[in-house]
């Protein structure tokens, strides 16, 4: 199904946009993209997204323990590269490999959508994948802590292609076993990005396992950058620029 017609709205959602770009949604099973692009490219888009979908479920059917797995895969050199991004991230992070599915999802897409447009955004459930020649502001929302929607992410356009993902312990339906109210990871990899967050989010048990769990994040290679909220408290590492709104 692919659809421009008013679709529910996330809370975040809006938080991501530009106004340089032409935003629309794109529709797939449980893959429900804004897409920000030069044009508006529906067809492409969900032609694209349509195939990576397919790779993914089409690997799931070939092993179905692959969608349950809470730890690393196993390397498959035969697998759909995405697939292969999902095991390498999940592998690197400690997590399994379903963990960075949202992210590898946006990444491949805004890959593939590069040879229609320069400029690219796509979010996928809070999970971005970034590549623009203008610098780009993302709105961190954390759910009903006090800091929620009051700080921005800014993201220079020399460090993209990034992704900026985010897990959550107290909102959203993804599998979390901590309480951060917000863990976002920058990295240059929205698939490595993804299951990082989802490791770190993991380790928060309140605010006081900020500055561990930081460090443990620092322990990831290829990581960015590190936002963490549980409540009013904040960790934050690497290189990530925040403005207050």
């Amino acid at each position: 199904m692919r659809t421009n017609q008013p679709y529910k709205v996330r809370a975040y959602r809006d938080l991501t946009t530009n106004n340089s770009l032409h935003y629309f949604n794109v529709l797939v099973e449980e893959s429900d993209l804004l897409v920000g692009s030069d044009s508006i490219l529906s067809d492409d888009a969900y032609n694209i997204l349509y195939k990576y979908r397919s790779y993914i479920n089409d690997y799931i059917c070939l092993y179905p323990s692959f969608k349950e797995l809470l730890v690393p895969a196993v390397t498959d050199h035969h697998a759909p590269a995405i697939v292969q991004s999902m095991i390498a991230s999940s592998q690197i992070c400690g997590v399994g490999p379903m963990a960075s599915v949202a992210g590898a999802i946006s990444e491949y897409v805004g890959l593939d959508l590069r040879q229609y447009s320069r400029n690219v955004i796509i979010e996928n459930g809070g999970d971005i994948f970034c590549d623009t020649v203008f610098d780009v502001t993302v709105s961190v929302y954390a759910g009903t802590s006090p800091l929620s929607n009051r700080l921005s992410l800014i993201v220079k356009s020399q460090n993209t292609p990034c992704g900026i993902c985010t897990s959550s312990g107290t909102i959203g339906h993804s599998r979390s076993f901590g309480r951060a109210d917000a863990v976002c990871v920058i990295a240059p990899s929205s698939s490595l990005a993804d299951a990082a967050a989802t490791a770190i989010a993991n380790r928060i048990t309140d605010a006081a396992s900020i500055t561990k769990t930081i460090s443990f994040g620092q322990s990831i290679p290829g990581l960015s950058g590190i936002l963490i909220i549980v409540g009013n408290s904040m960790g934050v590492w690497g290189s990530i620029e925040l403005a207050e709104q």
